[in-house]
């Protein structure tokens, strides 16, 4: 192993920034890295067929006998989401708070690894060590229970991650975020601050949870004929403990749909995040026993997600829970950016079926887990950090985030944005980007992991836009004669059977550029299949303005 050097701290961002999600980032000092966080993203519009986007960790493959530790903020998927995959090939201590672990527990069970992962709960308050790495986890408040921020002792400073927060003086668990804490760091002095900035943009501060609890109440009281279902954040424990208040406090039962929701509502409860008064949650086979008013569900879905509980509700497409117009439906969310159109169709379809809907902009039914411009500067105010990283956003996020240290007085050059790969570099005497590791993004496809790139997704963009010609011929290359064919099949280009003149002038185009090619002395079959391809993209595009994936199937007698 190389002598340590302990002179310089590397800051190496791997996901979370320039995107929402996909959160992960090292700490690297001497032979030791430490991994903060390690989360999915959700894949855009054109990326077709894939499931989930998770960082790119050769860089952590290449050194994992470096990896010292994974330590986690809080329980949410854009955080914990990819650990399923990265311990596949990482075999390294995990340390997150009780909630968190108890996500993480049931995910890594259906991941099946190939060893038995390490496992290490810790509480808001417990300091680890990772190597060269002292970690402290701080209580911060968020849309999820026991989130935490992190306070990295390293041999050159304090590190100060904050995690995804809001300040909360009014939280459902009475735990406000520890700001005694984070000013006494802030006092002792802060190295380096990475703050997130998905609400930098906002002005104010972001509204307590607890605001939602009222608007819930009035939702309840005004609609007592109604069976009211509720789509929300599986995660948001906070939210859905208000949602088992008010339906026992209106003498409704509970019922829980969605895999997700069913997971982390059982995990919330069984650890004790939870309090549910006796009777009043009954399993989703039992709803039939009770009348519509008397009935509370809570479900996933409040993105929009095809084949989420509400999804399946909306288009009369799910098997135990049918819709009408005496139920009232709640979103409790608000669309997380790319999704609007999957959220809008939901609330089409409801709407079309004669189901009252309340979403976030008609009601109070929703607040933010993230801080906004003055909490911000609060944090800012308390930790006097000598250089500052804005993470968690995208870049009109992190700019914003950015113009706020500013505001506080930070100089400019001590801020970095920064991207994906690229390396920061902190010494004792001054913090510079210097060079960058293998960073973007793995695409899970089912269950093929990486095995999808950028052509595949060409590929599949090229497919669905213009569709695909195949142009089957049987040849006797010793001979150089074409004994059948080209026959032309089309899928998603045009029905042949009204555009036989099309096809018939493609079937002589092929033809002659096989003749042609075969005509060459080294005449080979690649010459040939490019030569079909090259001739049909030209003959269909001039008629067409379209350009299908050609595929030319040539067989040797």
């Amino acid at each position: 192993m190389p002598k340590a050097n302990h002179g310089k701290l590397k800051i190496i961002p791997l996901g979370g920034l320039q995107e929402i999600g996909k959160n992960m980032t090292l700490l690297e000092c001497g032979n030791d890295i430490l991994v903060i966080d390690c989360g999915v993203g959700f894949p855009d519009e054109d990326m077709l067929g894939i499931d989930l986007v998770i960082p790119d960790i050769s860089y952590l493959e290449k050194h994992a006998d470096r990896v010292r530790a994974i330590v986690l903020t809080h329980g949410h998927e854009d955080h914990i989401g990819a650990l399923p995959f990265v311990l596949q090939s990482l075999q390294v201590p995990v340390y997150g708070t009780r909630l968190t672990m108890g996500i993480l527990q049931n995910k890594l069970q259906e991941a099946r690894l190939p060893h038995e992962p390490e496992l290490h709960t810790v509480e808001a308050g417990d300091k680890i060590t990772a190597g060269v790495f002292k970690v402290e986890f701080i209580h911060v408040n968020h849309s999820i229970a026991d989130a935490c921020a992190l306070a990295i002792q390293t041999p050159l400073g304090m590190v100060y991650h904050t995690g995804d927060f809001k300040l909360d003086v009014s939280p459902i668990d009475g735990k406000m975020m520890d700001l005694t804490r984070i000013g006494e760091i802030g006092n002792a002095g802060v190295l380096l601050m990475m703050g997130e900035s998905t609400n930098a943009e906002r002005p104010g501060f972001t509204p307590s949870e607890r605001t939602v609890g009222f608007s819930l109440d009035k939702i309840f009281s005004a609609n007592k004929d109604k069976r009211i279902i509720i789509a929300t954040f599986s995660s948001n424990v906070h939210r859905v403990q208000q949602i088992v208040d008010a339906s026992a406090k209106y003498g409704r039962k509970v019922a829980v749909l969605g895999r997700s929701m069913v997971n982390v509502v059982g995990a919330a409860a069984e650890l004790g995040y939870m309090d549910v008064p006796p009777g009043v949650l009954i399993d989703i086979n039992d709803i039939r026993r009770y009348r519509p008013d008397q009935l509370t569900l809570v479900t996933t879905g409040s993105q929009g997600e095809p084949m989420s509980a509400l999804y399946r509700m909306a288009f009369g497409e799910h098997d135990k829970v049918k819709l009408s117009s005496q139920d009232l439906v709640v979103l409790s969310a608000s669309a997380i950016p790319g999704n609007e159109k999957l959220v809008g169709r939901i609330i089409n379809a409801l709407v079309k079926n004669g189901i009252r809907v309340f979403n976030d902009p008609n009601a109070d039914v929703h607040v933010s887990g993230h801080a906004c411009k003055e909490e911000l500067k609060l944090i800012h105010a308390l930790l006097k950090p000598r250089y500052f990283m804005p993470v968690h956003g995208e870049y009109r996020h992190l700019y914003a985030h950015k113009e706020i240290a500013e505001f506080m007085g930070m100089p400019s050059d001590h801020i970095f944005v920064s991207e994906i790969g690229k390396v920061l570099e902190i010494t004792r005497k001054e913090a510079k980007f210097n060079g960058t590791v293998p960073a973007g993004k793995v695409f899970v496809d089912g269950s093929g992991v990486g095995d999808v790139g950028s052509v595949v997704l060409r590929d599949r963009r090229l497919l669905a836009q213009d569709g695909l010609i195949v142009v089957v011929a049987t040849l006797n290359m010793d001979d150089r004669i074409v004994m059948s064919g080209p026959d032309i099949v089309s899928r998603g280009f045009v029905y042949v059977k009204e555009s036989e003149e099309l096809i018939e002038r493609a079937k002589k185009i092929a033809m002659a550029a096989i003749e042609r090619t075969m005509e060459r002395e080294n005449a080979d079959w690649m010459q040939i299949k490019s030569s079909i391809r090259d001739d049909l993209s030209k003959f269909f595009y001039s008629k067409t303005k379209r350009k299908p994936m050609i595929l030319p199937v040539i067989m040797n007698i």
